[in-house]
């Protein structure tokens, strides 16, 4: 949960996505494997060979970040077409950059911001880069192996 002043503390995970096929809309998993440096087992961005580009092993997004665009700019969009891996609710994605944390028994370390692009608004709608500026997401490694799951804690360590 985010505090006065921006603290971080623990948030959840809230959903999990995955797609298998590029500009596929993801479909929601109840859990799902990950794997350091080749990412979440199932999405199209997997690869069994671990990648030397940081911050491809996973993508998050916050639901209020998502909801707030809603509210402010008019824009709603179902949390799958955001295309981020997973759904996080009360913890501040953007301080995590440059930091370990973990999402369940999953240790990750915060790489860049998720940015939107001009290819996920022509996915979704107009408006969805300019709403999402900021707070797209956030691109993380896997440090350990292990499951993620609906439900798991978020918690920068």
């Amino acid at each position: 949960m985010v505090e006065d002043g921006g603290a971080v503390d623990r948030g959840a995970v809230e959903a999990i996505f995955i797609a298998d096929v590029h500009e596929m809309l993801p479909s929601p998993f109840d859990e799902v494997e990950a794997i350091p440096g080749a990412g979440l087992r199932g999405d199209r961005h997997y690869d069994e060979a671990p990648s030397e580009e940081p911050g491809r092993d996973l993508t998050l997004i916050e639901a209020e970040a998502i909801e707030g665009m809603a509210a402010e700019n008019g824009i709603s969009i179902e949390p799958a077409e955001a295309r981020r891996n997973v759904l996080t609710r009360g913890v501040d994605l953007n301080s995590l950059v440059g930091r370990r944390f973990t999402v369940g028994e999953i240790e990750c370390r915060g790489v860049e911001l998720c940015e939107p692009c001009r290819h996920l608004e022509s996915l979704t709608r107009p408006g969805v880069l300019r709403g999402l500026v900021h707070r797209g997401g956030l691109r993380a490694d896997i440090l350990n192996p292990g499951r993620i799951r609906v439900g798991d804690p978020v918690a920068p360590l």
